[in-house]
């Protein structure tokens, strides 16, 4: 089964969406930023580091330093499949930093979208 073209599509070319999307709504880069580390496990310069080696996602995903447990989380549902039912793991990842930048979007806070108890 050949792989899907999101796995060789480099972090650096869809992470400007990421922040359009939250600029278009008055939320910010920091924020988009702060997601981003807190589901990876990346600092910010590791993140920087990343997206300037134009890193494709599968690799992202894979060299993450620590996978936020708490991910496990967030339900709901992103283009048409329910999260929490994703069997395929790198496409689960992709698919959590959707649903995150999403939230954001819609004005959720940030203690919310990070699952803070």
């Amino acid at each position: 089964m050949a792989k899907h073209r999101i796995y060789t599509t480099s972090f650096a070319s869809v992470y400007p969406h990421y922040i359009t999307k939250a600029k278009k709504k008055g939320r910010t880069k920091e924020e988009v930023d702060e997601i981003i580390c807190w589901l990876t496990g990346y600092s910010q310069r590791e993140l920087e580091s990343q997206i300037k080696k134009e890193t494709d996602f599968e690799t992202f995903f894979d060299k993450a330093p620590e996978l936020n447990p708490s991910r496990r989380l967030i339900k709901g549902v992103i283009c048409g499949i329910r999260v929490e039912d994703m069997e395929q793991s790198t496409m689960k990842e992709i698919r959590y930093l959707d649903k995150l930048i999403d939230e954001l979007a819609r004005g959720k806070d940030m203690e919310n979208i990070l699952r803070k108890p």
